[in-house]
């Protein structure tokens, strides 16, 4: 979170939502003070409505909050970008962006994928039902999975290795989130053992440091 204060003093700021994860740019919305603070202690974001004249936090009807990560401020204070975690699709027309933008798929989506279908009313739900079955069938299937990538390989069939692959990773990210194990934890430890590796100037043999 941003130590700055914006200025309000010069009225409503424009406040730009940009997915932590994909950095895809959301949506644009206005702030006032009263619209900053409550997002602060809320932890989700709020927008002052130049229609409805009045603070709206985004998502207050769809459910499709958006849930802030980090907050930064230009150089004249003046303009509010706010890295979040979208709940749903961003636009009310059923679009993640109100820009209509893709982006390329990133594998840290699926943390949200899997925390979306395990809050979600879905009976059907494949992910609730590994959560619900508890650990040991999670484990299991990641097991599994991890077994199919081997034959595969020993195959050398690149097709079924991509696609057991793709859900070996679906598994990985359930039991993550079966530990409360957040994926930047993750990229944090793989940053460290990276920067490790680059420092070391001779030969490196083991794997934790790479």
């Amino acid at each position: 979170m941003t130590q700055q204060q914006p200025d309000f003093s010069k009225g409503l700021l424009p406040a730009i939502l940009q997915d932590v994860n994909t950095k895809q740019v959301l949506m644009l919305g206005y702030m006032n003070e009263a619209a900053y603070k409550k997002t602060l202690v809320d932890g989700v974001v709020c927008f002052y409505s130049r229609s409805k004249q009045r603070l709206w936090t985004k998502g207050e009807t769809s459910g499709h909050t958006q849930v802030v990560q980090n907050i930064y401020l230009d150089c004249d204070e003046d303009t509010i970008l706010i890295d979040v975690i979208p709940n749903g699709p961003t636009c009310h027309t059923g679009s993640q962006s109100c820009f209509n933008t893709d982006v390329p798929f990133k594998v840290q989506q699926l943390e949200q994928t899997v925390a979306t279908s395990a809050n979600s009313n879905k009976d059907n739900s494949y992910t609730k039902y590994l959560l619900n079955e508890g650990l040991e069938k999670i484990t299991k299937k990641f097991g599994e999975e991890s077994f199919e990538v081997v034959i595969g390989a020993m195959k050398s069939d690149k097709s079924e290795v991509t696609n057991e692959t793709a859900d070996l990773m679906y598994h990985l990210f359930v039991l993550l989130h079966a530990l409360d194990i957040k994926f930047e934890d993750v990229e944090q430890v793989l940053a460290e053992r990276h920067q490790t590796s680059n420092n070391f100037k001779g030969e490196r043999t083991d794997v934790e440091n790479w």
